[in-house]
């Protein structure tokens, strides 16, 4: 497992100014990562991955056993950070029935006569499931907030100004919509995958010159990245306004994808053995029901 002190490196502070700049996108987090080497850091990466798989196949079942929790997994980023491939290998070795994964494009036009966040509800994890988020109700103080035209319909009065104020209380009702979810046993991790601008042009680079990989390119992409520092911008207020003590950010590094995995795999794989699960109990009598019903089948 991951040492407590390199995840809260990882993890925006509740409260606290947040710089993006502050955040390394690649593997030398510390002083400590630096001295030991990327080859070496990269063996270790791979062996934590390896063995969080293995543990969240039980977490999971122990977790659908139990009944009384739901894990939501939030993942923000980018083009071409690794969501697609984050979720593919970290969940690689889950039960498909016990997770669920969602990917939200442009919201449609019921989805726009109702509030931001409730073709979001429509899709949270039952007890006992794990959901995945591809993108989330960020993106309505995120891509909105760069495109503001995208409001639209969603704006309550004619004359509403998106200044401070009106994200902040975006801010406001995403906190309290992640304070109901875990006060009701749902518990939500997030994750902003923190590419380079460098990174996502060579991993763009690679899409074009493989045919392949045609079909994960679309022009927009190249568009939305002329407004890369616009979109740093929100990503720091969003990040900064909503990383609480019940639902705080994880900042993980996302030029290499061995990083990523790594630390996605064990942050989730703690948080459910932290929710310290259980099988259920039988009572006496349906033990005795049981032995009964053992007892018949070994005679047949």
């Amino acid at each position: 497992m991951i040492r407590r002190d390199i995840i809260d490196l990882l993890t925006v502070t509740p409260g606290k100014k947040f710089k993006l700049k502050d955040q390394n996108p690649g593997w030398k987090q510390s002083e400590e990562f630096a001295d030991f080497g990327k080859e070496a850091l990269k063996e270790k990466a791979k062996e934590v991955l390896e063995k969080n798989l293995e543990d969240l196949a039980g977490a999971q079942d122990l977790l659908y056993a139990d009944g009384r929790y739901s894990v939501l997994i939030v993942l923000q980023a980018m083009d071409a950070a690794g969501k697609d491939g984050t979720i593919k290998h970290v969940m690689s070795g889950v039960n498909p029935q016990g997770c669920q994964v969602f990917s939200f494009k442009k919201p449609s036009t019921e989805e726009l006569q109702h509030n931001f966040l409730w073709r979001y509800s429509k899709c949270l994890p039952e007890r006992g499931r794990i959901g995945i988020f591809n993108r989330s109700y960020y993106e309505d103080v995120l891509v909105v907030k760069v495109h503001p035209e995208l409001l639209g319909r969603q704006l309550p009065r004619e004359k509403e100004k998106l200044g401070k104020k009106f994200w902040a209380k975006r801010y406001e009702d995403i906190n309290a919509f992640e304070r109901h979810l875990t006060r009701n046993g749902t518990v939500v991790l997030k994750f902003f995958l923190n590419v380079s601008k460098e990174e996502q042009k060579a991993r763009f680079v690679e899409r074009l010159s493989r045919p392949e990989k045609y079909w994960k390119f679309s022009t927009s992409d190249l568009t939305e990245r002329g407004f890369w520092n616009d979109y740093m911008a929100a990503y720091e207020d969003a990040l900064a306004a909503t990383s609480t003590k019940w639902a705080p950010w994880h900042v993980v590094p996302a030029d290499y994808k061995w990083i990523t995995r790594a630390v996605v795999a064990d942050i989730i794989t703690t948080a459910i053995h932290g929710l310290e699960l259980r099988y259920p109990q039988v009572s006496e009598e349906q033990q005795k029901l049981l032995e009964e019903a053992r007892i018949k089948l070994a005679a047949e």
